[in-house]
């Protein structure tokens, strides 16, 4: 087991840049050998964030949507923001049901995960969706969403594909992995 080390003590943060959906802080430390850092950090609305591995028989259900940051369309597990008021659990079954279709009756949380926790505060929970029926809510994507059925055994393939690269839809992939005890 590891020795925690005494938490660096923030002197001064201060919004150097705000967007409509992020501001970044610059963020002033003192560490306990006293050395002193300036960091950057973005803070994003701490609503908290989902993504819901579906399986549906033999078959995971993932999404193809565009991504602006790579300028591609990408494949991966539905993902969106917690609304204000909503439980983790209620985003993941509502983001199922506006991106690809279908609601779940059995929801299994798998892992809480952080995105490069040195730069954001934010938290995606990962969620197993079995057991699925159809179901479709009007979402807030610019264009139909594809819904891509791909076999369970086949999950290692999903990693050799180009499109499929996004880290925490492979984290997702992997732990979904270990819970179903997928070989």
């Amino acid at each position: 087991m590891h020795q925690r080390q005494k938490k660096p003590e923030i002197l001064h943060t201060e919004v150097v840049a705000k967007s409509r959906l992020f501001q970044i802080e610059q963020v002033h430390l003192r560490f306990s050998n006293q050395v002193e850092r300036h960091y950057e950090r973005m803070k994003g609305s701490n609503r908290g964030a989902v993504m819901v591995v579906p399986v549906r028989g033999d078959k995971l259900l993932l999404a193809r949507e565009y991504a602006a940051g790579t300028e591609n369309y990408e494949l991966g597990f539905p993902k969106g923001l917690v609304d204000p008021g909503e439980l983790p659990i209620e985003a993941a079954n509502r983001e199922l049901q506006e991106e690809i279709g279908f609601g779940a009756a059995k929801l299994t949380l798998l892992k809480e995960l952080s995105l490069a926790p040195g730069y954001f505060s934010s938290k995606m929970q990962i969620f197993l969706a079995e057991d699925l029926y159809e179901s479709r809510l009007e979402g807030d994507e610019p264009e139909p969403i594809e819904v891509i059925p791909w076999p369970l055994a086949q999950w290692q393939e999903l990693l050799d594909l180009a499109d499929f690269s996004e880290s925490r839809s492979v984290s997702a992939l992997f732990l979904a992995q270990k819970h179903l005890n997928l070989k």
